[in-house]
């Protein structure tokens, strides 16, 4: 149909209406599912109409005062529904009254030329609107120790981190406070994740997820509390196997996260060394998966929160050490000083060295090879050190039924180093 000569009647706006009532539509099938809701399916798609109305109006009259004044009249036939039929239960109702006011200012977004945010933000009220058991369930699951975490992970990022002068200082050029302290955030935002989804979920779902996100926070406080239950039983001699295992592994994936956020370019020659580490050792972790049986309540890897501000702290000045004993033994020893440092540094934190490297490789004081094998080097002499500390805690039972799995790690690590 040729709408060309309908121009200037108003046809053109047409896509807009659509929009918003699309936006209205979506976001009121959720609230008729609510039996206490006051508002339903029609009376969101109006107020979205409404609102992109009201913003045609005063686009076009040049008044802009009126989109405030349909705010306020949506607000005020709110009030007034609920003041005349109170909910059941006395449910206030501000859930579907705040919805209610968001449908009228997302339509207002998508007449001023906002479709696809309008859109999206619709996407995400209806699922905070769908989700409301489960994140109910989240909410009183979370004690006060987990709120404390993400608190301070909040004053890490939001308060210390804006404040810092992004600018290099001291010797080479390595020390810049702004990107020193984003690492800090950056790792312990991830070690966050892993330590209040681990207090969440607790032993419901096994060895598995107690080994990944055990790994995720600290896998050598996953292997140093594995280490000595495991000598328990045979049960839990293989058990707590197949967790340290699933821990030193969930280092690589952490390793190839880290360096996507940080240094996209890196992945290429990063992952398949990574990639090979990990293909080897889910080999070995299921053949000790098979022979496992039914042990019972497993025990919570006891870690500390990785948000506090003198842990915080501590890992920002190990990253600046690290940072600088590279770059100096890189310019007076070449790349054999820089390995030194990454197998030294490595043996009890290779978050450090690994972000090191990749500040060095974005500085262009180090190849891509280069900082993948100190990297791969640091990874490595993590292991060892993980199981000198199971083998001397477990005993030698555990260092058996490890070693192979360590092993075939370490194998997949050096092949992909060997292809490089």
């Amino acid at each position: 149909m040729d709408i060309s000569g309908l121009q200037g009647n108003g046809i053109e706006t047409l896509p807009q209406f659509l929009t918003s009532l699309a936006i209205g539509l979506l976001i009121g099938m959720e609230r008729e599912r609510n039996p206490s809701a006051k508002a339903g399916l029609r009376t969101f798609a109006l107020v979205s109409l409404f609102g992109t109305l009201v913003a045609l109006i005063a686009d076009k009259s040049g008044t802009p005062w009126m989109l405030i004044a349909g705010l306020l009249s949506v607000a005020g036939m709110i009030v007034a529904s609920y003041i005349n039929a109170p909910t059941e239960n006395n449910d206030p109702g501000t859930t579907t009254v705040t919805a209610l006011l968001i449908s009228y200012s997302l339509g207002v977004l998508v007449w001023l030329g906002f479709s696809k945010l309008a859109v999206m933000l619709a996407i995400a009220t209806t699922t905070l609107l769908y989700f409301k058991p489960e994140l109910q369930g989240i909410t009183q699951r979370l004690t006060r120790r987990d709120l404390v975490s993400i608190l301070q992970f909040s004053v890490l990022t939001f308060v210390i981190l804006p404040i810092l002068p992004d600018q290099n200082y001291g010797p080479y050029g390595s020390f810049n406070p702004y990107q020193a302290w984003m690492m800090v955030v950056l790792i312990s935002g991830l070690s966050l994740a892993g330590y209040v989804a681990l207090r969440m979920t607790g032993q419901r779902y096994g060895a598995p997820l107690l080994g990944f996100l055990g790994g995720l926070v600290s896998s050598t406080a996953t292997t140093l509390l594995y280490a000595k239950h495991s000598k328990l039983n045979d049960g839990m001699l293989r058990l707590s196997a197949v967790v340290i295992l699933i821990a030193s592994q969930v280092v690589l994936i952490r390793l190839m996260v880290v360096s996507g956020i940080i240094s996209p370019a890196i992945l290429k020659q990063l992952a398949p060394v990574m990639g090979l580490g990990l293909l080897f050792g889910l080999a070995a972790t299921l053949f000790n998966w098979k022979r496992l049986q039914n042990t019972g309540e497993l025990p919570m890897p006891e870690t500390s929160n990785p948000t506090e501000i003198h842990a915080a702290l501590g890992f920002g000045v190990l990253f600046v050490i690290v940072l600088f004993c590279a770059a100096w033994l890189t310019d007076i020893a070449g790349s054999g000083g820089l390995y030194i440092v990454a197998i030294v540094s490595g043996l009890t934190d290779v978050d450090a060295i690994a972000l090191s490297s990749l500040r060095l490789f974005q500085m262009e004081k180090l190849s891509s090879e280069q900082a993948v094998i100190s990297i791969s080097l640091a990874f490595l002499a993590n292991m060892l050190f993980k199981f000198g500390m199971a083998a001397s805690i477990g005993g030698i039972a555990l260092a058996k039924h490890i070693a192979v799995g360590f092993i075939a790690i370490a194998a997949g690590v050096a092949l992909g180093l060997l292809l490089l």
